[in-house]
């Protein structure tokens, strides 16, 4: 599954080939992958100019002029594929501008692509629950000590805990608990101060 680096790298890769540019053409080459594609996709994005593209987690963002974003998710084996020479049968969905074709490849299909309302994006209900960011400023070991006072759980799992931070993976929270030379299995209320002090440079060193 790509992690939170993979998907970082992913949406810079598409901005250097989207951002300001606008959308002439769209195909959706199946109807669905983990579940179905918007029904007005086409119509949304055809015409529209990409204003940015961020992510969130492990989610990307393309964000246009029309007050609309295309939300995606790579699922376990997504990939976008920049002008490729020719189609494969696993590009499922389409993007063309007068410059570049951009095709979203997930021979899994657990991927996921929405349209969700930018006004709206934080409360939409994949967002909405999440913590901050791994790499933001409010990640910070106070704001780690607030979520693990009092958690009986191991820090492992609470740092897989998408609500606690958001996008960090099994083996990213591994290093970087390696790095903080804390043990994983400790509960997440006997870490301590210094202890979380370490972890938050390393959660960003690991992801970086």
């Amino acid at each position: 599954m790509p992690e939170l680096p993979e998907v970082e790298t992913t949406v810079r890769g598409l901005a250097r080939v989207l951002d300001g540019e606008r959308i002439e053409r769209v195909e959706v080459r199946r109807a669905d992958l983990r579940r179905a594609f918007p029904a007005d996709l086409v119509q949304a994005l055809t015409g529209a100019r990409v204003t940015a593209l961020s992510r969130r987690a492990k989610y990307g963002i393309i964000h246009t002029d029309r007050g609309r974003s295309l939300v995606f998710h790579l699922g376990m084996s997504g990939r976008w594929r920049i002008d490729p020479d020719a189609l494969d049968k696993h590009d499922h969905l389409v993007v063309e501008t007068a410059k570049h074709r951009l095709a979203l490849n997930d021979a899994r299909r657990f991927g996921s692509v929405d349209l969700v309302d930018e006004a709206g994006l934080d409360d939409w209900p994949a967002f909405k629950a999440l913590g901050p960011e791994p790499l933001g400023a409010d990640l910070t070991p106070a704001l780690l000590r607030a979520a693990t006072r009092g958690r009986k759980p191991a820090i492992k799992l609470l740092l897989l805990d998408q609500r606690v931070v958001a996008g960090l993976g099994n083996i990213y929270v591994c290093e970087a608990l390696w790095r903080a030379r804390i043990d994983p299995r400790k509960s997440g209320a006997k870490v301590t101060g210094p202890q979380l002090a370490r972890l938050v440079p390393a959660i960003r060193a690991v992801l970086e």
